[in-house]
């Protein structure tokens, strides 16, 4: 895991997402939205804080008329198509991407529909993830993860503060899913083979998996001079 950079938001967002979900929620409280149409809810809410996370629309997969993209397509542009907690491009083996909800809707509705809380995440990180107090993609610091090149997991990193040891710990999991470490396997399998023998080459996977090139630099494990 390494840290990930937030992207500008895309110039669609505020119309696509932010003020259609204000107008979702305004409709699922039973309140009338100016000038808009729309099918009333079957049920309606009394506060934002009833209103159970799945009913939420999600706009972030709803595509623009103008060039038939969505913000989960930005995301994917936008990030290299790399989830954000696994540093890795989104394979089929660790499922589609998705937007992850840093911060829960369940525990903040006010960040459904805004771009700072989004994280690009690969299905079943997203999934393993749920409502967990994980380290933030945008926040973590170089030290807080390693590599263990002989099984593939992640584990907490040597320079780790004390201070992060229980959020590290309790991203691990997610982390160490078996399609993640298989996929992790696959990369250092096939660098290691090199482009020669019909593997990738270092720049590939720095862009591809950029935490593993990162790790194998930092242990002295970069092959055919590389550097």
């Amino acid at each position: 895991m390494i840290r990930v950079v937030l992207a500008a938001e895309p110039p669609s967002f505020d119309d696509l997402v932010r003020k259609r979900g204000k107008e979702a929620i305004a409709r699922l409280l039973g309140k009338p939205v100016k000038g808009k149409g729309g099918r009333k809810p079957k049920k309606t809410y009394a506060r934002e804080e009833d209103i159970p996370p799945e009913r939420f629309p999600a706009l972030w997969r709803q595509p623009r008329e103008a060039d038939s993209k969505s913000t989960l397509d930005d995301m994917m542009d936008l990030y290299g198509q790399r989830c954000a907690y696994l540093a890795m491009y989104i394979e089929k083996a660790t499922g589609s991407p998705t937007v992850d909800h840093f911060i829960p809707t369940s525990a903040n509705w006010r960040l459904a529909y805004e771009w700072s809380n989004y994280r690009l995440s690969a299905f079943y990180v997203n999934t393993a993830k749920g409502v967990l107090d994980v380290v933030d993609p945008f926040e973590v610091r170089a030290g807080w993860f390693e590599l263990d090149f002989a099984t593939f997991h992640v584990q907490r990193g040597r320079g780790a503060p004390k201070a992060q040891h229980t959020k590290i710990d309790k991203t691990l999991p997610m982390l160490n899913l078996r399609e993640c470490w298989q996929q992790r396997e696959e990369y250092v399998k096939l660098y290691r083979l090199g482009p020669g023998n019909k593997g990738i080459d270092l720049p590939f996977l720095e862009h591809r998996a950029p935490f593993i090139a990162s790790e194998l630099r930092r242990q002295g494990k970069l092959v055919r001079g590389d550097t």
